[in-house]
């Protein structure tokens, strides 16, 4: 009789690894999935102080501000319906990740960010503990209608950014390179130069895509807009060596990362005016003042997130032959040998026996 030889599924990824600087070889494999019905079970919301009044997870629920679509998005969005009294502040979200993290590959992808006059959110993680000296990493953050995305970096003092040849975008304050974020200092904040990175425009070509690399040579921040998404995002088999220039980049060269960032909790948020919102409106060619924009819900349509995913993925070492390496789902962090895919192969090849 003859049979079919086994279907062994193994695929290898082809040139989707990365080399560090040590001369370690890595792929970054799947390690969290936040998307659809249970994206909130991942989340607290945060009910501090603020200039905006932040709901807890039953009020934000039930008063719509926050929910999942029948198709699988995710919304979070600020009031946009109570007329308010002067002085009093709007309804709004900030939730952040029970997981902690201190690495990884985070990648985002979402149809619309808020935007608009006296609104002022966030994509961040955020080190527990004292601020800052466990770390902020601000990955999309803007205000008003701005059009470009700010990337910026809060530690306590030593961390600089060295390499600024090394990413597209422009340092916010001329020449501060330290991001020291005590005594009122700022941080160092990188400005994307593409108009399609937050605002109006991201939101009308559909959104796009964000990714933050967090590893042991750096932190590099890339965005895509959504016709220009890679191919690799879409499949699930990320490879940032692949994406070229990082728009923001902060090098282990000028910033020992164990030593400032720690802990980190994956955070969305919508605010009004507060720090730079309020504090910028002067000078933003928004209408009225901050407070007086709060008052009409009109002015606040476009504060909202949709989401279609989040994934955290983290590095798997690589073995031997990094092009022979690497099995597409590692079920376990067992990496094969080159040997033992030399013999799945030659049982690959086999396609039928004659007993």
């Amino acid at each position: 009789m003859a049979f079919a030889a086994p279907d062994h599924t193994f695929e290898k990824r082809d040139g989707n690894y990365e080399t560090l600087s040590n001369g370690s070889t890595v792929i970054w494999v799947i390690d969290d999935v936040y998307q659809g019905s249970t994206f909130f079970d991942a989340f607290g919301f945060y009910t501090g102080p603020d200039p905006t009044h932040f709901l807890d997870a039953n009020d934000s629920f039930s008063s719509g501000l926050a929910y999942v679509q029948d198709d699988g998005k995710v919304i979070m969005k600020g009031d946009d319906t109570t007329q308010l009294a002067y002085g009093a502040n709007r309804n709004s979200v900030r939730i952040s990740s029970y997981k902690q993290y201190n690495g990884g590959l985070f990648i985002l992808d979402v149809d619309r960010a808020p935007w608009g006059c006296g609104v002022w959110p966030a994509w961040w993680t955020l080190g527990d503990g004292t601020w800052p000296y466990t770390g902020e990493i601000d990955i999309i953050e803007g205000v008003h209608a701005n059009e470009h995305n700010q990337v910026t970096w809060h530690t306590a003092p030593g961390c600089n950014v060295t390499q600024p040849n090394t990413f597209s975008g422009t340092i916010g304050v001329m020449d501060n390179w330290s991001c020291d974020a005590t005594n009122g200092q700022g941080g160092c904040g990188i400005i994307e130069w593409s108009r399609s990175s937050y605002g109006p425009y991201f939101d009308s070509i559909g959104g796009g895509v964000f990714a933050m690399k967090w590893n042991a040579d750096g932190i590099s921040v890339w965005s895509f807009y959504r016709s220009a998404v890679p191919a690799d995002i879409v499949s699930g088999e990320p490879n940032p060596s692949g994406w070229g220039e990082p728009v923001a980049a902060l090098s282990s060269e000028g910033c020992e990362l164990s030593n400032y960032f720690m802990n980190h909790s994956i955070i969305f948020d919508i605010t009004f005016c507060g720090d730079w919102a309020g504090n910028s409106y002067a000078t933003s060619g928004c209408p009225g003042t901050c407070q007086q924009q709060i008052m009409d819900p009109a002015n606040f349509v476009n504060a909202s997130w949709i989401i279609n995913w989040m994934k955290v993925y983290k590095e798997e070492m690589i073995s031997g032959n990094a092009s022979n390496a690497a099995p597409r789902r590692l079920a376990t962090s067992l990496v094969f040998e080159s040997r033992w895919t030399w013999v799945l192969g030659a049982l690959s090849s086999v396609a039928w026996f004659v007993l």
